[in-house]
C-alpha cells in the first residue's frame, strides 16, 4: 500500500466514523465534533489524490454523510460460448464488468442487472453469486471503501442489445473468450474476472475476502 493509499484509508474511516457518529447522537456539540472530523476526512482525501477540497464538497452529502462501506454490484455476464461481456469504462480507458453503485431499496442481485442494462443495453439474468470482494484486497483504484458483490448471469437479448441508457459512462463493449481478454483491464477487475471464468466452468466457490 503507498502512502497516498493509506492516507485515503484513514480517511475513509474517519469518514465512517464521522458519519456513524453524527447518526447517533443527539448532543449538539458532538455533532459539531463530529462535522469537524468530516472535514479533516476530507481535507486528507484530497491531499492524497491531489483533489481540489472545493471538487469533494458536493460529495459531503450523498457520500461523506453515509455511514459503512459503499455497496456496488457488477455483472459477468457469459454468453453461451462463454464469452464474458465487458465494458470500456469512459472515466479511465480500461476494460472492466459493467456495474455501479446500489440504489436504496434494490436487492444486490437486481443492481447487478439494471446496470448491465444501462451501460451495455444487455439485458440479462443473475445465476448466482460469484462473490463478494472488499476493494482495499482487490485492487480498485477507489476513494471509498467499497464492497463488489459480482454475480454471474446470462443474457436474454443475445448479441443483439438494446441502445445503452447511460452511453456516456461506456466507451465501447465487447465479449472476450478467457484468452482474448484486453490488455488494459482495469485493476480491480484483473483478480476477479480469472475466478468468473472459473465459476462458469464449473470450478470453485463463490468468493469471498478471509
Amino acid at each position: 500500500m503507498t502512502p497516498a493509499q493509506q492516507i485515503t484509508l484513514w480517511a475513509d474511516r474517519l469518514r465512517d466514523m464521522s458519519a456513524m457518529g453524527q447518526y447517533f447522537t443527539d448532543n449538539v456539540y458532538d455533532k459539531a465534533n463530529y462535522q469537524q472530523i468530516q472535514s479533516i476526512a476530507m481535507g486528507l482525501m484530497a491531499l492524497a489524490n491531489g483533489d481540489e477540497l472545493a471538487d469533494l464538497e458536493p460529495l459531503r452529502a450523498p457520500i461523506f454523510s453515509r455511514p459503512t462501506p459503499i455497496s456496488v454490484a457488477d455483472a459477468a455476464v457469459f454468453d453461451e460460448d462463454g464469452r464474458l461481456l465487458l465494458i470500456q469504462r469512459a472515466d479511465n480507458g480500461k476494460w472492466a464488468l459493467p456495474g455501479g453503485a446500489l440504489e436504496v431499496g434494490e436487492t444486490a442481485a437486481a443492481g447487478a442487472m439494471r446496470e448491465a442494462y444501462e451501460e451495455t443495453g444487455v439485458r440479462c439474468e443473475v445465476v448466482e453469486l460469484a462473490g463478494v470482494w472488499d476493494s482495499r484486497l482487490c485492487g480498485s483504484a477507489t476513494r471509498h471503501h467499497l464492497y463488489h458483490f459480482v454475480f454471474r448471469a446470462r443474457p436474454l437479448n443475445g448479441d443483439q442489445p438494446d441502445s445503452p441508457v447511460h452511453p456516456q459512462e461506456t466507451l465501447a463493449m465487447g465479449w472476450f473468450g478467457e484468452q482474448e481478454l484486453p490488455d488494459e483491464l482495469d485493476p480491480g477487475h484483473i483478480s476477479r474476472i480469472p475466478h468468473l471464468f472459473k465459476l462458469w466452468r464449473g470450478e470453485g466457490r463463490p468468493y469471498f475476502d478471509g
